[in-house]
């Protein structure tokens, strides 16, 4: 029996255009998960910079890191405040 290499993969990594970054979002979103949401957006912060989110949302690099991972639970405003940071607009419609 062969041995499989695997090697880790990260979404952050793929994320390049804010279209990516939008169908990246909104597949999630229609998951409907919470927590998949928040890594969601997590792994489209990192694609940009975290240092960058933190430094235009005015929030701790550190405390992004953590609100926007799987086990995070950030506040809604903080959600907001980093999706407008990455040109990312929420929008609603009926189902």
């Amino acid at each position: 029996m062969d041995k499989v290499s695997t090697y880790l993969w990260d979404a952050a990594e793929h994320l390049e255009t804010k279209e990516d970054m939008a169908a990246y979002l909104e597949a999630a979103l229609e998951d409907g998960d919470p927590k998949l949401v928040v890594a969601a957006l997590g792994d489209i912060a990192r694609s940009k910079g975290m240092t960058n989110i933190a430094r235009e949302t005015g929030l701790g690099r550190e405390s992004l890191y953590k609100s926007l991972s799987l086990e995070g639970n950030p506040e809604f405003a903080t959600v907001l405040r980093v999706i407008q940071s990455l040109g990312i607009r929420l929008r609603a419609t009926p189902m």
